[in-house]
């Protein structure tokens, strides 16, 4: 399948899976999507990550995370989009919420959530809000 937007569809999946309470979300597996997966799980929207062969196509398999039956994952924003790329400095990174969600940015160092970015002194294309 050829998709203009991947990194829509990834989202839109796991937004889709949330409402309907799933444990578990296939996406069809990219570089980009694996890194936006690793920052999911490492800032704790997500329990764990796998890649997962179904005939002749690979997908990340993630399980999602829930507090009771609240989704962990209470919003996905995509902000820079095929037509409209966004950009950020390093000065100007943005707060998802006051710093309680997080931003994923595209920078030189590779896909990195809003926090490790203002370590690193980078800025770059911002990809997305999570919350």
């Amino acid at each position: 399948m050829v998709f203009t937007d991947p990194i829509a569809d990834m989202l839109t999946r796991i937004r889709n899976a949330n409402a309907a309470k799933h444990d578990t979300v296939m996406v069809p597996v990219s570089n980009m999507k694996q890194s936006i997966a690793k920052i999911l799980l490492d800032e704790g929207y997500v329990k764990k990550i796998e890649n997962v062969k179904d005939g002749k196509i690979d997908f990340i398999k993630l399980t999602l995370k829930y507090n009771g039956k609240e989704p962990v994952i209470s919003g996905l924003k995509r902000i820079s989009k095929p037509g409209l790329r966004v950009y950020a400095g390093k000065e100007e990174l943005p707060k998802v919420l006051g710093g309680l969600g997080t931003a994923i940015i595209s920078t030189n160092k590779g896909v990195l959530a809003d926090r490790d970015a203002r370590k690193e002194n980078v800025g770059g294309e911002v990809l997305a809000f999570i919350w």
